[in-house]
């Protein structure tokens, strides 16, 4: 069960439900692959729309990971995520706001 306020996102990838979520390490494989020099940048590209859909598979890629799916971009840019592109997107931006959400 995905836990929002661990920072967890659920994604549907091949008719199977997985759990995203952005660790610390997660975040530091982010600023090396996306070639960012800190956190506040990384977020500041995607909230000013500054991203590809590279970005997002990376990102994706990354918070699968550290939810326990091992994946590969090649491999998930492959698969069938429930709701397209969009839904990917989505997914994206959740994981990063949760990511950097203080719980109220």
């Amino acid at each position: 069960m995905a836990n929002p306020w661990r920072g967890d996102v659920a994604l549907v990838i091949d008719g199977q439900r997985h759990v995203a979520r952005l660790t610390l390490g997660a975040l530091a494989e982010l600023e090396e692959t996306l070639e960012e020099p800190s956190l506040v940048a990384l977020v500041e590209r995607f909230e000013s729309n500054r991203f590809s859909s590279r970005d997002v598979l990376r990102l994706l890629v990354a918070g699968l990971r550290a939810g326990g799916f091992e994946t590969t971009e090649a491999g998930l840019g492959q698969a069938q995520i429930d709701g397209g592109p969009m839904a990917a997107a989505k997914a994206a931006a959740e994981l990063l706001a949760r990511a950097f959400a203080v719980p109220s």
